[in-house]
């Protein structure tokens, strides 16, 4: 069941000046969350998916199409009727957002008190969550105190006081080093897990898809270009833009200048072997190649894993007769995708 789903929804900013032009952020964007995943929204600078998100929680109003959250077209409502769908939509942010002249505690109390929890409920709350979050031995310092990954822990902990149904983390990791940056996302992949709750990310980082998300829509110049489970996406991505970002995580066929080069550097034949998941057996296409008598090195390429599924390409330069290498081609072919470059 989808808890977020967006129909057809657009934003245009007004003109800055009385000729000029509006400035589309999003453009009929269609999209469906459904409960329990945790779904990365990707794309460039300026691809529109930091707009995206503020309209899930309508902190920016859509100009057109519909936005439903847990069952309610949020863009149909008004203000204080948002109030109450607020307080099933949890945020964190890249900046933390933390307010410097409270405590921890008061930071992660602060959205129980705007919603009018008693005193004794909020205190409970807060000791819950920041147990949860590692953080109970800095409930009494302040945030300048902190690194940036206990910053964002108390992000966290402060976005799940009023336990919302949906999180939204917009670029959460991106001012982080990469060792707190998996710590984060551990820590994201917990409250998914043991609290149920659903995940949107937004990030420029595909790392962070890779690491955490199930389903991933990617964005370019404010419409969703490709969208699906994130091992689809990244194994065989249809978009320029999605292949882009894959690029960034795992080498895939080399141009035709890495070519050169690699014909410069080894003899033989070089041949692409495409690996999706299990259905192709790495050590069995190259026991193929030694029981052929075969010399093979692996020259370029590199196996990525997403929720322990394997894909990727490797390129290899191959030694032998060519009537010994196209006859172990031919079988390796009805594997796997195979590209040779003569």
């Amino acid at each position: 069941m989808a808890v977020v789903s967006l129909r057809n929804v657009g934003k245009v900013y007004p003109p800055t000046t009385k000729d000029g032009a509006g400035v589309t952020a999003i453009d009929d964007v269609s999209l469906d969350v459904e409960a329990g995943d945790i779904y990365g929204i990707i794309g460039y600078s300026g691809a529109g998916k930091s707009t995206l998100v503020r309209l899930v929680n309508a902190l920016e109003r859509s100009t057109s199409g519909e936005i439903w959250v847990n069952g309610q077209n949020i863009a149909a409502l008004r203000e204080r009727e948002l109030r109450r769908v607020r307080l099933g939509i949890g945020m964190i942010f890249q900046q933390f957002n933390l307010l410097g002249s409270r405590t921890v505690s008061r930071n992660v109390a602060y959205p129980l008190e705007v919603a009018g929890y008693p005193k004794e409920q909020r205190a409970a709350r807060v000791a819950e969550l920041l147990d949860f979050v590692g953080l109970a031995d800095k409930a009494g310092s302040f945030p300048d105190q902190l690194s940036g990954g206990q910053k964002q822990r108390v992000g966290i902990a402060r976005a799940l006081a009023t336990q919302p149904s949906i999180l939204l983390a917009d670029e959460a990791t991106s001012a982080l080093d990469p060792e707190t940056t998996h710590e984060v996302l551990a820590l994201l992949k917990r409250v998914n897990a043991e609290f149920g709750v659903t995940i949107i990310v937004i990030t420029h980082e595909m790392d962070v898809i890779q690491t955490i998300a199930t389903k991933v829509a990617v964005m370019d110049h404010g419409r969703v270009i490709e969208r699906g489970p994130v091992f689809d996406v990244f194994s065989n991505p249809q978009a320029a833009a999605s292949a882009r970002f894959v690029a960034t995580v795992v080498k895939g066929v080399p141009s035709v200048a890495e070519l050169a080069v690699l014909r410069e550097r080894h003899a033989g034949r070089i041949v692409t072997l495409a690996f999706r998941d299990s259905a192709v057996d790495q050590g069995a296409v190259f026991g193929e190649l030694a029981r052929a008598g075969i010399a093979f090195e692996v020259v370029y390429g590199g196996i990525n894993e997403i929720q322990g599924r394997p894909f990727g390409h490797l390129t290899l330069a191959l030694t032998a007769a060519d009537r010994v290498i196209d006859t172990v081609l031919a079988h390796i072919r009805t594997l796997t995708t195979v590209t040779e470059v003569r």
